[in-house]
């Protein structure tokens, strides 16, 4: 008998879990879901059609390969949501190429669900962030603006890194790690900032 349909089951448990109870509830991003649900069905149903020996290992690799360019033409995620994208695939990839449901493709998919629902836990460095900022000022001492940066944003400034530097117009763009004061996020700063590429 077959046990093609347990490895399906597996797969589509995982996936829901996966997307509407670890990442949808987290980052809320409806767009998101319909394309990890995709292709992780896609890539499962591809790799069951061509599943044998001679192109499993090859399949894996040329669709991981696909995604990587699909990645670079489209626009523009956060690092969390890649590796959403590539533990979908994967995924797909674990229980649509064995030919018999054996204990390690169920194992590895837990394990996958399980990094996720731990390394994107909200209280996992829960006080870190990461902020991209123009300030209306042009900031040449790095000393200065890391005293500036971390009383602007109400915590202590682990790493900076100046992107542009305009004389001209009294203006830096600067990319920012810290980790705040309390616990929640402080209330924005009346001064002169515009937050650019990623809260």
């Amino acid at each position: 008998m077959s046990t093609q349909p347990l490895l399906v089951a597996t797969d589509l448990l995982a996936i829901s879990v996966l997307a509407f109870a670890v990442y949808f509830p987290r980052h809320h991003r409806r767009d998101l879901v319909t394309a990890f649900l995709g292709i992780n069905v896609g890539v499962l149903a591809v790799a069951m059609t061509l599943s044998d020996s001679a192109v499993g290992i090859g399949l894996g690799m040329g669709l991981f390969g696909v995604l990587s360019i699909i990645r670079l033409r489209s626009y523009e995620i956060a690092q969390h949501e890649i590796a959403y994208y590539f533990s979908a695939l994967a995924i797909g990839l674990l229980n649509g190429i064995p030919e018999d449901a054996t204990a390690l493709p169920v194992t590895l998919t837990v394990l996958i669900v399980v990094t996720l629902y731990v390394a994107d836990h909200p209280r996992l460095f829960a006080r870190h962030r990461s902020r991209t900022l123009r300030l209306d000022s042009a900031h040449t001492d790095e000393a200065a603006l890391r005293a500036h940066l971390a009383v602007l944003l109400g915590g202590r400034v682990v790493n900076l890194s100046v992107r542009n530097i305009d004389l001209v117009n009294d203006t830096t763009l600067v990319e920012v790690r810290y980790v705040v004061a309390g616990t929640r996020a402080p209330a924005p700063s009346p001064g002169p900032v515009r937050p650019e590429v990623r809260a």
